[in-house]
């Protein structure tokens, strides 16, 4: 408002005008409704920070002129006006003025005399003002500078236009609960905002906090606060003894817990309307405090809720030791609060449990959830665009189906003579490595692609008279294994187009009747690999059969089209059948005499990995055995999981192994049950070793995961993690359909085609093949998940600094890209961006997302699926993309469960 004598403009609860002094009319003043605490009429509404405390020394002073030292209208400084004395006592003098230069109103608050004169003391305050200076907090009150008037000290400090929570109590009593709710944890933010700085307050009680107009919180007087570290014996007891803990009454200590003490006493007082001990004397404060009992809150408050109580009762405890750590956990242990803050807060370990039911309880709101929905869709959709230019298929077409193959292998070994029925058979799609390695090796050409032979990606099917058995602990059928090792075994291979490559038959070790040996009819031969027999010339064989014959042949040529590539054909019979018949090239390795080479780079990013395999096994065996010995581990969620991926090894095993009714099947199984429990022991233990560190490091990275792991598929928070991930997931496959995009762009060789890992050539055989990959895909990504976390932790622990062992992840990464490219430093930056991706959702947002976004990496790679639905794999190929679709829809299902869709309907359990 305006003064009528010189139209100064003043604030409405002004007594005086600060320009020319003219007494002012009371004018009327807002009043704080209902919802903020009760209402504060105009009369008892303060208008400054007040000390009303009789045991505080200070004496209520309501702005009556001439009571305080500077008279209204006093200029100080040539600065502050002063407006009225609002408050005085043993801890000095506090005025309201208003700050000319800079046109507000501010609180002076003058020294004590004693203070005042005491240089050291003086020279200690300003420091601890400056450290004040940095408390910026809406809960605490801003102290501003330093100043000096006729040789007395003062500070400026946020002027409060409002009412001291101690003449709120003493008017209304004890505050509702929710506005006391609300003002505890305003105190607490408070208080925890100083205390972050170092600054403890000492003399923390009802008068030093202030409701403003709006009912906000503000904690005042920290300009007497002082530095924890800086505090001096004769200062312990400074403040206000009836809100003094008792090591500070007793002049032991002030600390952090201190304030915590006084807190828990002016939190007694919002919630009861009392005080929580039964000493009410000055004096009696000062003598048997320190063993008195506080009150029980309930009896003062019947329907006081518990989880308040259980927080008062903490902070008054005797023993510093025995009450909470921080401001910050008393805020997150009230009601409504983050149980996991403040265990995290008071240093404990949270349990999984409080994991599982700490964070949000809502999933996406609706705009959010369409968003990452659409997100997720159109990266499907743009990963399946840039199938037909990246995937092996695309690159190696292959024209025939798997039982198209199976069967043309079987009309050829009939014409060859090899007519006996055969007890087990089987085939596959594979890579041809060697030469995919020679092209690799020889062929820097920005177009090598276009040069590619049929051969990149091959097919072999084999039979035999006995039940075929792998002789490898792991792995399947191969080529090679079982051996070819019994007479009547038979091995044929196709290239990409169906033309043969490679014939293996094994002769029989007794003949019935020996005859001459004979030359076969070759021509069946050539012309099942396309070749013309004239167009060869006989040479001298060089290569020896695999198994016996009786007659070797050989021709020397090229294949139609690649005339500059100099060919040879080694071929042997035996009694005139065929039992070897092979395309050799420059790429052909002689396997039987030495170990095919192996690129330098490849052997260094094995060797990374085997290290990295070796560390997993072997560091996280010693931490899980630390964390078993002293208690710690989520043993039921380790064991679910341990479970679930047994189930998935053992259901992969049933849906892709080569199973036949012989007593050889028991092999197989208790094979596969070692494999399982191996999987399932090894991660279990990863979990215990892993999972406690984490628990206490970042729990938010495990709260949707301990849901998960505890059943709670439809939780909100588990569908937004898996709709998310989902589309991150997209993001990365895009970012690798571009990297092979760009490498011809960038002047590098384009990427040669392969069928890696194994699943994405599993899948081509479509049926239970498909399937047991689609099993068996969550247990490689739960694996992966588990062992980037696992990593980041070791380097934590190594390194201390979170951003370093960030780093150290993405550096150990980016190397076992780049050795394992020819464009080594743009694969480094991809990979590097790729697992920086990985880490950002892992601890963004958790566990569940990174596992989400792996699997849709995989589905996205093994499934080949593009737009045209020409090729016989086209509807196995779309498989992958609908898989994360579903997948995405679920958690977009669960993550808006209960809320309303398209303003009507809503998603509901």
């Amino acid at each position: 408002m305006d003064c009528p004598a010189c139209h100064y403009r003043v604030a409405e609860s002004a007594r005086f005008c600060p320009s020319c002094g003219a007494a002012l009319a009371e004018s009327a003043t807002p009043t704080l409704s209902h919802a903020d605490g009760g209402a504060i009429s105009p009369t008892a509404r303060k208008t400054s920070i007040e000390k009303t405390e009789s045991d505080s020394g200070f004496s209520s002073v309501h702005g009556a002129a001439g009571s305080g030292r500077f008279d209204p209208g006093t200029l100080l400084s040539r600065r502050y006006r002063i407006v009225a004395l609002v408050g005085k006592g043993g801890m000095g003098e506090v005025y309201r003025a208003d700050d000319l230069r800079l046109r507000q109103t501010v609180a002076l608050k003058f020294l004590p005399d004693a203070l005042a004169e005491d240089g050291g003391a003086l020279a200690r305050f300003h420091n601890e003002v400056r450290v004040a200076r940095q408390v910026s907090h809406p809960n605490v009150c801003r102290v501003f500078d330093v100043g000096e008037s006729e040789g007395r000290t003062f500070l400026t400090m946020e002027y409060v236009d409002g009412e001291d929570l101690s003449s709120l109590l003493r008017r209304i009593g004890r505050l509702p609960p929710d506005k006391a709710l609300q003002i505890a944890r305003q105190l607490a933010a408070g208080l925890a905002a100083a205390h972050e700085y170092g600054v403890l307050h000492r003399d923390l009680k009802p008068a030093n906090i202030m409701l403003d107009g709006r009912g906000k919180v503000r904690i005042t007087d920290f300009g007497l606060a002082v530095v924890a570290k800086e505090i001096q014996a004769a200062e312990i007891r400074s403040g206000t003894p009836a809100y003094m803990a008792p090591e500070q009454l007793a002049g032991k200590e002030v600390t952090v817990r201190s304030d915590l003490y006084s807190l828990g006493m002016v939190l007694y007082e919002i919630f009861t309307g009392k005080r929580p001990v039964d000493s009410v004397t000055t004096g009696d404060f000062a003598r048997p405090r320190p063993h008195s009992t506080p009150l029980s809150s309930s009896s003062s408050a019947p329907e006081l809720d518990p989880l308040v109580e259980r927080v008062i009762l903490r902070c008054l405890e005797k023993d510093p030791a025995r009450r909470p750590a921080s401001a910050m956990q008393v805020a997150a242990a009230l009601p409504g609060g983050d149980p996991l803050a403040a265990a995290l807060a008071a240093g404990e370990t949270p349990s999984p449990e409080m994991v599982a039911a700490a964070g949000e309880s809502e999933g996406l709101n609706p705009a959010a959830a369409w968003a990452w929905l659409a997100s997720a869709f159109l990266g499907i959709l743009a990963v399946v665009l840039l199938n037909a230019r990246t995937l092996p298929t695309s690159i190696v077409p292959l024209q025939k189906r798997p039982e198209v193959l199976e069967e043309k292998a079987r009309d050829l070994l009939g014409k060859l003579g090899y007519t006996d029925p055969a007890a087990d058979s089987t085939a596959a799609f594979v890579n041809d490595d060697a030469y995919l390695r020679y092209v690799r090796l020889n062929d820097k050409s920005k177009t090598r692609l276009e040069n590619l032979d049929a051969r990149a990606i091959s097919f072999w099917y084999r039979q035999s008279p006995r039940i075929l058995v792998p002789a490898q602990f792991i792995g399947g059928i191969t080529g090679q294994d079982p051996p070819m090792d019994v007479s009547g075994m038979a091995l044929v291979w196709f290239d990409s187009r169906g033309q043969l490559l490679k014939l293996e038959v094994v002769p029989p070790q007794l003949e019935k009747l020996p005859s001459a040996a004979l030359a076969p009819d070759w021509s069946i031969l050539f012309a099942e690999a396309g070749l013309d027999p004239v167009a060869w010339t006989p040479t001298e064989p060089i290569w020896t059969p695999p198994s016996y014959a009786d007659v070797r042949f050989a021709w020397q040529g090229s294949l139609p089209g690649r005339q500059g590539t100099p060919m040879r054909i080694e071929a042997a019979a035996f009694r005139g059948k065929p039992v070897s018949f092979e395309l050799i090239g420059p790429w052909t390795e002689p396997a039987r005499m030495r170990i095919p080479r192996q690129l330098s780079g490849e052997r260094a990013a094995y060797v990374i990995l085997l290290v990295v395999f070796i560390i997993l096994l072997a560091g996280g065996a010693l931490l899980a055995w630390r964390n078993l010995r002293l208690g710690r581990g989520d043993r039921k969620g380790a064991f679910r999981l341990a479970l679930f991926i047994f189930a998935l090894v053992v259901g992969s095993w049933l849906l892709s192994k080569h199973h036949v009714a012989a007593m050889a099947e028991l092999g197989s199984f208790v094979q596969m049950l070692c494999g399982a429990l191996f999987a399932a022991g090894f991660l279990w233990e990863l979990y215990i070793a892993l999972e406690p560190s984490v628990r206490r490091r970042r729990p938010e990275t495990l709260v949707s995961w301990s849901r998960l792991l505890a059943g709670g598929l439809r939780d909100p928070l588990v569908g937004r993690c898996l709709l998310i991930g989902c589309a991150a997931g997209t993001v990365t496959s895009l970012l690798y359909r571009l990297y092979l995009l760009s490498l011809p762009w960038l002047g590098y060789p384009p990427q040669l085609p392969s069928l890696e890992p194994p699943p994405a050539a599993s899948v081509l055989l479509g049926g239970l093949q498909t399937l047991a990959v689609i099993v068996s895909v969550p247990v490689v990504d739960i694996f992966g998940a588990l062992g980037i976390l696992f990593l980041l932790l070791l380097f934590r622990l190594a390194l201390r600094k979170e951003w370093i062992a960030v780093a150290a992840v993405i550096v150990t990464f980016a190397a076992v890209g780049a050795l394992q490219s020819e464009a080594w430093f743009l694969a480094a930056i991809v990979q590097a961006l790729w697992v920086g991706l990985q880490l950002f959702v892992l601890t963004r947002f958790g566990l569940t997302a990174l596992v989400a976004m792996s699997l849709t990496e995989d589905f996205l790679r093994f499934f080949p699926a593009t737009i045209p639905a020409s090729t016989w794999y086209a509807a196995i190929g779309w498989i992958g993309p609908a898989l994360v679709a579903g997948l995405a829809i679920y958690g977009f299902s669960a993550a808006m469960r209960g809320k309303p869709l398209f303003g009507g309907a809503a998603f509901e359990e």
